[in-house]
């Protein structure tokens, strides 16, 4: 497993790759946790889901609104969530989008974390503290900056994407190795093929390298005010 930081305005976060859905309960407190997922990643993974409150959301670009949002404030209250509960969004960047927002402006801000379930969202959506939903066809219109505790990039998985799921988030790290490391470019020419078979060893180093060079560029403007704007 390794372990890479961002040094966020809102607190650090954690990025583990390699790391196991299964060892969630180690880095949030069961007693207070909710989950907040969509409907695909809980028909696959619930049986690694912790104990604990689950919300289930639709999936989907379509799901990330606003409405969505307001109907899991709902859930939140009913279920009596307070500022002391820890919210996991468990899946990919749409769930982990809705996830930070929620928790970033529920009660003023409870602590979260991820769990990323596709490949771009764990190069990508999940990491440097973006959190939105869209607005009226406007994306990511309505949205906060503010830093998971922790990310668990989870390689195993990533085996049950479609293959046009994984080539979103191979893309996402040939772009990042553009940006910032001809090292990896060369990596990923000499080793795309065993990536698409997610060669244990190839996709932790192409997942964790490019996590690098995101995270020293958010380290650096984290706000968006210059050098984060070329990885959009």
């Amino acid at each position: 497993m390794k372990a890479i930081e961002i040094h966020g305005s809102t607190g650090d976060s954690t990025i583990l790759v390699g790391e196991s859905i299964r060892s969630l309960k180690k880095y949030a407190p069961l007693e207070r946790m909710v989950v907040i997922t969509d409907e695909n990643v809980r028909r696959h993974y619930q049986k690694d889901f912790p104990s604990c409150e689950v919300i289930e959301i639709g999936s989907g670009e379509k799901v990330k609104t606003l409405e969505s949002v307001k109907e899991i404030y709902q859930r939140l209250i009913e279920i009596e969530a307070d500022r002391s509960s820890f919210i996991v969004g468990i899946g990919g960047g749409v769930v982990c989008d809705i996830t930070g927002f929620v928790a970033s402006t529920y009660m003023r801000g409870v602590a979260f974390g991820f769990v990323s379930t596709t490949l771009l969202s764990q190069v990508d959506a999940s990491v440097g503290g973006k959190n939105g939903v869209n607005l009226g066809g406007y994306k990511n219109m309505v949205g906060v900056f503010n830093q998971p505790q922790f990310v668990i990039c989870d390689i195993n998985l990533l085996k049950t994407l479609p293959e046009k799921e994984l080539l979103s988030g191979f893309a996402e790290i040939v772009k990042h190795a553009v940006i910032g490391d001809p090292h990896l470019f060369s990596y990923i020419q000499e080793n795309y093929k065993k990536g698409f078979l997610l060669d244990t060893g190839v996709i932790n180093k192409l997942v964790s390298d490019s996590i690098v060079i995101k995270s020293s560029i958010v380290n650096r403007d984290e706000k968006e005010k210059g050098e984060r704007r070329k990885l959009n």
